[in-house]
């Protein structure tokens, strides 16, 4: 889970809803005048468009125009008539949404789960993409562990109620916030359809491994994770990089959020292959 540090949007950065052919999507966007490519950013399990909101600035000031969003069912964007909340289905959605803000390809960034719906819409249409990017996630399912019970909340979610499993989840971490940050990740987690958040958590449970498909699309691949990441090992992060036929940018002063905790640190190491691809 990404923990925004503050909720002012910087400056050229707008909440606003993509309208698509497939429902609404809640997003925060930057847009350029003369602008080198569009980037699409997809969040991960738990998170929401707010987890790269320091990053779109940066995004801006290189010559991107960029979109983060909330996915179907997560925090502000709706469920809509016929949710499919399934790699393929949270795909399909990411790809709606590259054609609706760009007429050309989009490079594409997914974060953990987001990482592995950016690769099954990589599959869907590799000509939609111009690139994909690939931070702190790994080549499929993050698998069932004492430490995330995964199984568990997927049988307690539209069971339990949202307030109750945020809580518990809040005192397993431990961790003080500050009051209006409390109150954003309990709303955050409480407008979740929980649905949608069991169909992400199942996905995390089984994904299977589709890095050789990927990799056989042919687009230039960029992979990275926060040095302190605690999610997929550094060593499966680092196998799929090597998969992928790159190396893994290892982003310091970053866990797993490092578009909140090190943003310039992030745009170092990811703007010069976007300018190259």
């Amino acid at each position: 889970m990404s923990t925004p540090r503050t909720l002012k949007l910087p400056s050229g950065v707008t909440a606003t809803t993509v309208d698509t052919t497939v429902g609404e999507f809640a997003a925060h966007t930057v847009r350029v005048e003369d602008a080198t490519a569009h980037v699409l950013l997809v969040p991960g399990w738990t998170g929401s468009k707010e987890d790269f909101t320091p990053l779109l600035p940066l995004l801006a000031d290189a010559g991107f125009d960029a979109t983060a969003i909330d996915q179907r069912g997560q925090f502000e964007t709706p469920a809509g008539a016929q949710p499919n909340y399934t790699l393929d289905g949270f795909a399909a959605d990411a790809l709606q949404v590259a054609a609706e803000c760009s007429d050309a390809p989009s490079h594409l960034l997914g974060h953990s789960f987001g990482g592995l719906v950016a690769q099954h819409a990589v599959l869907g249409d590799p000509t939609a993409w111009r690139s994909l990017s690939l931070l702190d996630t790994g080549p499929g399912a993050l698998g069932e562990s004492p430490k995330r019970p995964l199984q568990m909340l997927v049988d307690a979610l539209g069971v339990v109620p949202m307030g109750q499993i945020h809580q518990v989840r809040e005192e397993m971490m431990g961790l003080k916030r500050a009051p209006e940050i409390a109150e954003f990740l309990l709303r955050r987690f409480t407008s979740n359809d929980p649905a949608s958040l069991r169909g992400m958590t199942q996905a995390l449970i089984d994904a299977p491994d589709v890095v050789d498909l990927v990799a056989s699309m042919r687009l230039p691949i960029w992979v990275g994770r926060g040095a302190d990441d605690d999610a997929w090992p550094h060593e499966v992060q680092a196998s799929m990089a090597r998969r992928f036929g790159t190396t893994i940018h290892v982003i310091e002063d970053a866990a797993h959020s490092p578009a909140v905790e090190n943003p310039e640190g992030l745009a170092d190491a990811w703007l010069p292959f976007l300018r190259g691809a």
